[in-house]
């Protein structure tokens, strides 16, 4: 188990010194410290219960749903409860970050199932790339 953990640090993109890390790496860094701490609801149901708790930090939605009332539904969700809200290209991508994939000896993720919707309850410890989204979020 704690291979596999090692392959996922090591894929993460990282930028070099000196060079500013946009918001999507920053994104994808936050899910994945989120993950390790356990503050990530996946999929609708579970989203839904964070929002409606005021639990939920920040919401990512998938713009690649193909279920539009999925989509009005948790963007009304975000709306009312005054959560932020990403969206990201794919819900692969989505799936992948949040870790509903496999791992394989190379670090490279296999039998990666999509998420549509993802809700961060707690980021885990502050990092840079906490520091980049949440400007992010202010600058929008």
């Amino acid at each position: 188990m704690s291979g596999e953990e090692v392959a996922v640090v090591a894929e993460t993109p990282t930028p070099l010194l000196g060079e500013k890390m946009d918001h999507e790496t920053a994104l994808q860094l936050c899910l994945r410290k989120s993950r390790a701490y356990g503050g990530i609801a996946r999929g609708l149901h579970e989203a839904a219960k964070a929002i409606e708790k005021h639990t939920a930090q920040l919401c990512v939605l998938a713009e690649d749903c193909d279920q539009q009332d999925y989509k009005k539904l948790v963007i009304g969700l975000c709306k009312d409860h005054n959560i932020n809200l990403i969206t990201v290209a794919s819900a692969k991508t989505l799936g992948e970050w949040v870790g509903l994939c496999k791992i394989d000896s190379e670090g490279k993720a296999r039998k990666v199932v999509g998420c549509s919707c993802v809700v961060v309850k707690d980021y885990g410890e502050e990092s840079e790339a906490f520091h980049v989204l949440e400007e992010h979020l202010k600058s929008r």
